[in-house]
């Protein structure tokens, strides 16, 4: 049975990254983003099919979130080396060809493990995403199989509808009025 996470304090993680440029490393925290939103999204493996058209949606979208005060940080369980090869491969050969955002290492798969995204039997993160307010209360999730991308409009749409402070109805818009 997953554990809920939804209203809780999102769970704390401290991970090497690589930075977006691809050439540079750093360290992500969960406290890092304190008074932001924080978009923090699993992917399964680098140098694989599906990960980089959603790594890549999410980078092209960049302004967008920061425009909603928000910040991007995607995970998985391979290493930062693995990573800075990925963004500093072209996209014509499957790569990233650089991000405006860092891809952090869970490479002991503690973190996919505290979101309850972690595959144990073979040591990948499923697709999760979650949503983060600034207080470092956890307020969305969605966890998809492995071969399914997720949708930039829809994550846009989901963080509006947190930020409206209202009820959303079913389809809400921004600019529509909550229930």
């Amino acid at each position: 049975m997953a554990q809920r996470l939804i209203g809780l304090p999102a769970p704390d993680f401290n991970m090497k990254t690589a930075l977006g440029n691809g050439q540079e490393f750093g360290h992500a925290s969960l406290s890092d983003y304190k008074g932001k939103w924080l978009v923090l999204f699993f992917y399964p493996l680098d140098f694989t099919f599906v990960c980089p058209t959603e790594i890549i949606a999410l980078s092209d979208a960049i302004e967008d979130f920061k425009d909603l005060d928000a910040e991007v940080l995607g995970v998985s369980t391979d290493s930062v080396h693995s990573h800075k090869a990925w963004i500093n491969t072209s996209r014509e050969q499957n790569g990233l060809g650089g991000l405006h955002y860092p891809l952090a290492s869970d490479n002991l798969q503690t973190v996919a493990k505290a979101y309850g995204v972690l595959d144990e039997n073979e040591g990948i993160a499923f697709r999760g995403l979650f949503i983060i307010d600034p207080e470092g209360v956890l307020k969305y999730q969605v966890v998809t199989d492995l071969n399914v991308g997720r949708s930039v409009d829809e994550t846009l749409r989901v963080l509006q509808a947190l930020q409206s402070g209202g009820l959303c109805a079913a389809n809400w818009r921004p600019g529509q009025a909550n229930l």
